[in-house]
């Protein structure tokens, strides 16, 4: 059995492409209306205006850097009256940049992800949870991934920001033990989105080898499972989904074909 989403509130960081976007899109199908944050306004708002197009659900577009804890703040404390009871958080935004040794990182990439996918995660979820727990209603679904479950040469320090996002996670179910809030993560493996362009700082030939003699999942299998999660009975709490292609079975080990 499924729940329908039609006149919840979903938010949803990091939407301008990949896994965000195709959740948006899930999201508008299903009838929830959206509030779309990115720092790439521009796309987001060509997204948001697609969405509308085929869904004609309501959508509200914030230019957002999740690493400012003032943008949130302020991003959160201004919505208008009629958005300010969010029931869906996705926290979507993250990424990976480099693979290098721990002793080769810049330093400025370091701060980068820790920035982004540990402190922004916990900027927004701060600014969005205490409505719902005065609301005693809500759901929040933290993005996390397979890096957070086994770690990889070349991935220490995106490794170490997704063990911290499966930390919070089962953080945040123990906090709001009692106020009715759902909190689930998804643990992608090889999903061919930009991700890896932008790891490998805009070198598309490396992201591509990366899915080379096998089929990754795409963002719109990783927001099928977002959506069947959040459309759970309302008792129902879906801690984790942990997902990989088939050709995969962990972080070190994937079946490719020739090519």
């Amino acid at each position: 059995m499924s729940f329908s989403l039609k006149g919840k509130i979903a938010c949803i960081t990091g939407a301008s492409s990949g896994i965000g976007k195709a959740t948006a899109q899930v999201f508008a199908e299903a009838g929830a209306n959206l509030i779309l944050t990115a720092r790439r306004k521009a796309l987001l708002d060509e997204v948001a205006e697609e969405i509308r197009k085929k869904s004609g659900v309501k959508i509200l577009t914030i230019e957002l850097d999740v690493r400012s804890q003032e943008q949130v703040e302020n991003a959160f404390s201004f919505l208008p009256a009629e958005w300010k009871s969010i029931d869906i958080l996705v926290n979507n935004a993250g990424l990976a940049v480099g693979k290098d040794k721990i002793q080769d990182y810049n330093l400025d990439e370091v701060q980068t992800m820790v920035e982004t996918n540990v402190l922004g995660l916990i900027y927004v979820t701060k600014a969005v949870l205490k409505g719902m727990t005065e609301r005693k209603s809500g759901h929040v679904v933290n993005m996390g991934s397979t890096a957070g479950h086994e770690v990889y040469p070349g991935g220490s320090i995106y490794n170490a920001t997704k063990f911290a996002v499966n930390a919070l996670n089962q953080g945040m179910k123990m906090d709001t033990l009692g106020d009715n809030i759902r909190v689930t993560s998804v643990d992608p493996g090889m999903v061919n989105t930009d991700f890896s362009t932008t790891r490998f700082r805009g070198d598309k030939n490396k992201a591509d080898s990366v899915y080379a003699g096998m089929k990754p999942l795409v963002a719109e299998d990783v927001a099928d499972a977002i959506l069947w999660a959040v459309t759970r009975p309302p008792h129902v709490n879906i801690n984790e989904i942990i997902m990989m292609p088939v050709n995969q079975s962990s972080n070190l080990l994937v079946h490719r074909d020739p090519v």
